[in-house]
Order: C-alpha cells, then structure tokens, then sequence
C-alpha cells in the first residue's frame, strides 16, 4: 500500500458496500479500465492489495491508475448493463476487447408500418430486428430465398404509410402480378394482414420453424372450415416449403429444445468465443467473436464478457444457455437474461454424455476459427529474410520495411529525370513511385552534374517532411523510409547526406549503391561495407536499384520522344509550339497524322482545320518526293 497515491487512500478508506460499476483512471482523467461489483469495497480493495513486486498487466494497470470514480446501482443487475454500456462507450484499454462483426452480413426486419426484410453489413441502433451475424454467406442467401419463396414480402424502397396508401401515390409493381407481393402500396393488403406475416418470418428466422408450421396448419384448417379454399391452399404451399426447409436443418436433440451451446477457446492474448444456436433440437447456425486483451484473464471471466456481449445484441434468447465451466457472476448473468427474455432460463454446465460432447464440439470449432485468426496474422506479420539479412548487414537499428531508392538519368546534359521508387517489405509499392524533371545543371567542364541534380531530387522529397502536418495531399511523400538508397558511389551519396542534415533529418539511414562493383557505401566512410555477394540483403538492394533504373530511363525514353515529336511539328512553317501541342493531344502522333492525311482527309479536316492540314499536306508530301529523290 505504500506505493498507493494519498487521493486513492482516501478512496478506498470510503468504499460503500453496495452493488456498482467502478473505473480506474490515470492521471488525465482518462479511464483505462471498467469493472463490476456486488460488493465494491471488497472488489476495488483487491487491486490494491500487497503482492510481490511483477511486470503483469494488472501492476501496470494499479501503477498507472491515479483516481477511482464509483457509480452505485440498486442492485447487481443494474451493474452488469451499465459496466456493458461504459465499455462499449469508453473502450477502456485494459478490458477485455470483443471485436465488432463488420465484416459479417445481418438479415434485417426494418421498422417500419410496412417492413422490409434484407440483407445488410451495417447494424444501425433504429428499432430494426437484426438476425446473425451469419459467418457462411451461403446459408443467410439460402434463408433469405427461402423467406421470399414462401412469403410475399415487398421488394421496393418505398415508403408506405396509411396516410400515403389512402392518397393513391403508389402503383402496383410486377412483383404483384407474379404473384411475389399482395400489394400493400395499394391498399390490397392491410398492415395487420401484412405485419402478422413478418411476425412469421421473424419466427423462422430464430429457427421456430416447427411452432410456425404448427400454427399455420391450425390457420389452415381455419379457412378451410369456413370453406376458404384458396386461402387454405395458399398455407398449404407455405408449409410444405417450411417442410422442406427445416429438413435441410441438422437434428441434434429429440427434446425439440432452444437452446445456445457456447465455448471458448485461448491463446496468448487472442480468444474467440463460439455459439451454436440450436432450436426446436435443430442447429441453425453458428457464430462466432474474436476478443483479445485476454491475457491475464481467467476463463470464467471472458466467458462471461464474451455471453453478455452476444445477448447484448441478439434478438432471440432460449430457454437454455450451455457453458463450458462455472462463472463467478452466473447469478447476476441469469437474472439479466430473465429479465430481456421476459421468462425463465436455465444455464447448464454439461459434464457428461451428448450434451458434454456438444460443448467439446463447439470448443474444437472455436479452436479451429482461432488457428485461422493466427495463420492470418503470421501472414501480416511475415517479414522476409532479406530485410533480417539487410538489417544485420548494415547495422541498421530496425528492419527496413520501407525502403526508397533514387536515380538519376540523362543523355549529355538533357532532358535530366530523377526516379524515386519505393519497396514495403521487399515488394514494390508502385503508388508510391514518383517521377521528377530536374533542371539541365552542367559542371565546371560542361558536363551534367549529377551531384547537384542528386541535390534538388533529395531536397524537393525530403523537404516535404517538415510539412507533413499541414499538408497531407502526397501520401507517399508524407512517409518516413526506414532506409533511402542512392544509385551512385561515394559523391551522389554525399550529396544526399548534406541536403539531409540541413534540412534537419541527419538520422536518416542512407547508403550508396555503386554499379560497377555492386559496392555499398555508407555516409563517412571512405571504403566500401563488407556485404557477402550471396547475401539476400544485396540482392534485394540490387533489385530495388534496377527498378529505379528502369523507371528513370522509361520516365526519360518518354520525355525524349514527346520533345522530339513536338520538335518536329514545331519545325513546320505555319504551326507554332501551341498548335504542334494541340495535333498531338488529337491525334497522337506524327504517324498517325501522316497515316490520317491519305486515308481520311476529311476527317483530318475536321478537327484541325483547312488551313493547318493544308500546311501538314504539302509538308509531308515535300518530305515524302525528297526521300524518294534519295
């Protein structure tokens, strides 16, 4: 205790022994962990216990903690819905963390006096049922079919209100006349009528298929002994389509229960959390959560987070709640569950027999959905040999993930181009490329100074760096490379280094990449680093080197030619350099223009005009006698 600030002294000497929810925040304000109670001066007391001196995260929690908001509740329950609501809110980094399933599909019953019924991958707080979250795509498609097979639930957008009906605004649409929807937007079909058919689909969407069937037999005899036939044989179909659909469903229990069968399975910090919902004794399907932040927590505990956050958001809860093991608050958790289902539950800790192997079923499903997560993240993970190897070649602190490489290219002195290509995790990352036109610098001999336009490429990239707050328009100029490679010796790489240090990013990892030799200098020495010819760091440095290569000559080919057309054009008496432009953004180029003035003048005509294509006709027909006169 000695360690404890005076303020959460006084806290914990005026705990209140009542039910409540109590948070831990730092020195901020900020909160960094939510938790419940039925007792709280007994819970909050426990954190702060003495214990031998450990690098835990619950000492890093305690240690970083600074103040102790209470907030009390009538009774255990109260503290258990609102401990769910400020964790969903807040996101505490010391709580355990349940992701949200975005990225899986829901089947939604939308509130409204006409409802529609639809698949989405968004979960809106509206009044709107949702069902799911449906891992296997497959199997929401097949219910949706089958619910528009049997029902006759509208397909359009539009919004039905009485008030609108009674007005006449909407017409009927083909789904009427085939037979797909009785036409509420009309006024044939009432919204009791057409709600009480929803209820139904609501019904077999929570997989009461065999209650459904029931009922709708006891409507069809109904009809039928008022000698309504054809309503009759319309709940005739329905149920044989309800037939056929719940056969396709897996019987596990001849006991007709609901029931949802729930397990867990860990590793280091990762869980994932499984349901297998059962009803009427058939399996419906199966959901599932991952959860991290789970590394010092007890089973029990995620079990109980990973339960109360699924019922959260169902909308159907059984009659009966399979756990793996015990948990500490089952009381509390089963008054709750009572309460949002409005009737009795029963949670069963299976030990033995069929219901024992249905839980170990559900734990090796969830085991396998984890093995999948790990495998996913080594992937994200996977950092290539090469990048160890350059790494330990260079002496670098970190792994060069991103790695820039820059070269210059020019033929005597003209059109200089610059080339910046960028590698993440030894792969090109071609969006990041960029492209420079360097000013045309000659040296003291009249020749092209590279080190100056090595100078300007370095300047105008890294000068970007010190305005990346303000201006976030070039993501790829906005990133700080683990390692910039200079294609050239010892003088381009000395000319990178000084625009580096002025510009204040002196700390930057840069080398030279010499060609002749395949040498690799680093600033401040003289002779070249020690790297074995076999090492995959080199290679993948030679890589990147011929990739910046490449870029630069195919960036300097293309200038080259454009000027050298252009060029052409503009030696024509009657075009200038504005209309040579304006014919190659036309046409393309000069072929092109020649090929279109004998085989489509009119055309040629059109879009130049007469005069300019009479000047490009006497040109070319000029060239053309001269090289034959050769």
């Amino acid at each position: 205790m000695s360690t404890v600030s005076e303020n959460i002294k006084d806290k914990l000497s005026n705990l209140p022994s009542t039910p409540g929810v109590y948070q831990f925040k730092d020195k901020a304000g900020k909160v960094l962990y939510v938790g419940k109670a039925k007792v709280l001066k007994n819970r909050v007391r426990q954190y702060f216990q003495n214990r031998p001196v450990t690098s835990t995260r619950l000492d890093i929690l305690v240690s970083k903690t600074e103040d102790i908001e209470l907030i009390q509740t009538d009774n255990e329950v109260e503290a258990l819905i609102l401990e769910l609501n400020l964790i969903k809110e807040l996101k505490p980094r010391y709580n355990i963390n349940l992701k949200d399933d975005k990225s899986f599909p829901y089947i939604v019953i939308t509130k409204e006096p006409f409802p529609r019924v639809f698949p989405t991958r968004k979960k809106r707080s509206d009044g709107s049922k949702y069902f799911g979250p449906y891992t296997d795509v497959k199997n929401m498609r097949s219910a949706l079919k089958s619910i528009r097979d049997i029902f006759q639930i509208r397909s359009c957008k539009l919004n039905l209100t009485e008030e609108s009906i009674a007005a006449g605004k909407f017409k009927v649409c083909l789904d009427y006349h085939i037979k797909k929807c009785e036409g509420p937007c009309e006024g044939l079909q009432t919204k009791e009528e057409y709600n009480r058919m929803i209820s139904q689909v609501a019904k077999m969407l929570n997989g009461k298929t065999t209650s459904l069937i029931k009922e709708m037999n006891f409507q069809m005899n109904e009809h039928s002994a008022n000698l309504e036939f054809e309503k009759a044989a319309k709940l005739r179909d329905k149920i044989e389509a309800l037939e056929v659909y719940s056969s396709k469903q897996k019987m596990v229990d001849e006991e007709m229960t609901d029931r949802d069968v729930i397990a867990i399975e860990r590793e280091d910090n990762d869980a994932v959390g499984m349901v297998l919902k059962i009803r009427d004794g058939k399996v419906i399907g199966k959901s599932h959560t991952y959860i991290n932040n789970v590394l010092e927590k007890e089973d029990d505990e995620i079990i109980e987070n990973f339960v109360t956050n699924y019922y959260l958001k169902a909308e159907y809860i059984p009659e009966q709640i399979y756990l793996e093991k015990e948990i500490e608050n089952a009381d509390t958790l089963k008054k709750w569950l009572e309460m949002k289902r409005e009737d009795k539950i029963e949670i069963v800790i299976p030990k033995i027999g069929e219901k024992a192997k249905l839980v170990n079923m559900v734990k090796a499903n969830a085991k396998f959905v984890l093995n999948e997560l790990k495998i996913q993240k080594l992937k994200k993970e996977f950092i290539p040999h090469s990048l160890e190897a350059l790494k330990r070649d260079l002496r670098l602190t970190k792994l060069p993930r991103r790695i820039e490489c820059y070269d210059i290219s020019h033929i005597q002195g003209t059109d200089t181009v610059a080339s910046m290509v960028v590698f993440i995790d030894a792969k090109p990352k071609k969006s990041d490329y960029r492209k420079f036109k360097l000013m045309n610098i000659l040296n003291e001999v009249g020749k092209p100074d590279d080190f100056l336009s090595m100078r300007e490429v370095i300047h105008r990239r890294f000068r970007r760096i010190d305005e990346n707050e303000e201006n976030k328009s070039d993501n790829s100029f906005s990133s700080v490379p683990d390692l910039i490679v200079i294609d050239g010796g010892k003088g381009q790489l000395s000319s990178a280094v000084k625009v580096l240090t002025d510009i204040g990013l002196e700390k930057l990892n840069v080398i030279g990449l010499a060609k002749r030799l395949e040498e690799v200098y680093l600033p401040g020495a003289s002779d070249p680093q020690s790297i074995p010819h076999t090492s995959s760091g080199l290679k993948l440095l030679q890589r990147i080197r011929d990739e910046a290569h490449r870029f630069a000559i195919t960036f300097h080919r293309n200038l080259r030619n454009k000027r050298t057309i252009s060029s052409e054009l503009e030696n024509i008496k009657g075009i200038g350099k504005v209309k040579a432009t304006n014919l190659l953004k036309e046409f393309g180029s000069v072929s092109e223009i020649e090929r279109l003035l004998k085989e489509d003048y009119e055309f040629i005509e059109k879009k130049a005009g007469k005069k300019t294509t009479e000047i490009l006709k006497t040109y070319f027909s000029e060239n053309n006698n001269n090289e034959n006169e050769i």
